[in-house]
């Protein structure tokens, strides 16, 4: 039968208008973040990685923050990590509680800091563990639950794929979601796709791919040669939400300037009404290069936005026509 990333499908029970999932981003996908990508098409969103002790501990910030969901971009998937199972499910009872309507569990992190506290990749190092983990947020939530994780620890290293196996069949997640490199590698090098379709073959579950899709045509690639029943699209959304639209066949063309400005100007907005003016100032340094970049700015404008000292300041720098005008 043909595939198209366009087909419905259910997860865990729950529908999926399409393919297309944005990615958990660790410190980016809040909720305008998903939003953003819900208006350009993505079929599922998945938040930012949440640790599980600070939901579990009612952390102020985060259970403001993290775990605010926008009543537009449902279907929304909260990521947790951590390696405590009563913590877990203790957590996963107030994502619940908080509207989303899956649970991920992050077991592919290999920051230091995460895994140092043996969460994260950590947990490819223990499958039982592991399993134990993802029962609880299950028994926590009552949501459907998936799991994200990376093939392996290191080089030759597919503890991965064995960890996928246990928590399908044991642990009874509903969905996989692997970026097929290995933790050390971090983002670099070439996923190995090989590894996905494997699982995609001995899983009853469905298998999402992760990793390396950054254009229309390696998202299309990917979703044929590893037969994955969804995409994740990442670091290659950030800055351009168009290319959920693209891969979607929704738009071939690409934005113009004036798009690019009108975007960003509603990020800026929802940071502002997210995190408040002066937060919202520096928070929105990281957003401003992806943009920028798009928009063809050089050094000058990307070290005037780096410092500007308000939001004032940084919308003169993207619209200096219109100060003029003003003027």
């Amino acid at each position: 039968m043909s595939r198209s990333l366009t087909d419905p499908w259910r997860l865990g029970g729950v529908a999926i208008p399409n393919r297309v999932v944005l990615a958990p981003l660790a410190g980016i996908g809040n909720w305008f973040v998903r939003l953003q990508a819900k208006r350009h098409g993505a079929g599922l969103v998945v938040s930012e990685m949440v640790s599980s002790f600070a939901v579990h501990y009612r952390n102020e910030r985060t259970c403001r923050e993290l775990l605010r969901i926008h009543r537009h971009e449902h279907p929304v998937s909260v990521q947790l990590f951590g390696n405590d199972p009563e913590v877990m499910a203790s957590a996963a009872e107030l994502v619940a509680a908080a509207g989303a309507d899956l649970i991920d569990i992050n077991m592919g992190c290999p920051v230091p800091k995460v895994c140092k506290t043996g969460a994260g990749a950590a947990l490819l190092s223990e499958p039982s563990r592991a399993v134990a983990v993802a029962r609880a947020a299950a028994r926590g939530s009552g949501l459907p639950v998936t799991v994200k994780l990376r093939s392996g620890q290191r080089p030759d290293d597919l503890s991965g794929l064995e960890v996928a196996r246990r928590l399908v069949f044991d642990g009874g997640v509903c969905g996989i979601s692997i970026h097929p490199r290995h933790a050390s590698q971090r983002h670099k090098g070439l996923p190995n796709y090989a590894l996905v379709r494997q699982l995609v073959d001995e899983l009853p579950a469905p298998v999402l791919v992760s990793g390396g899709l950054q254009t229309v045509a390696a998202v299309r690639e990917a979703f044929e040669v590893t037969g994955a029943a969804g995409v994740l699209l990442a670091r290659g959304s950030l800055g351009n939400p168009w290319l959920f639209e693209q891969v979607l066949g929704i738009r071939e063309d690409e934005p113009g300037r004036d798009e690019i400005l009108a975007e960003l100007d509603w990020v800026v907005d929802c940071a502002i009404e997210h995190l408040g003016e002066d937060r919202a100032t520096r928070y929105l340094r990281k957003f401003y290069p992806w943009y920028v970049e798009r928009l063809g700015g050089g050094r000058a404008l990307q070290a005037g936005l780096q410092t500007a000292p308000s939001l004032a300041a940084a919308r003169e720098l993207l619209h200096p026509d219109a100060v003029r005008v003003a003027a």
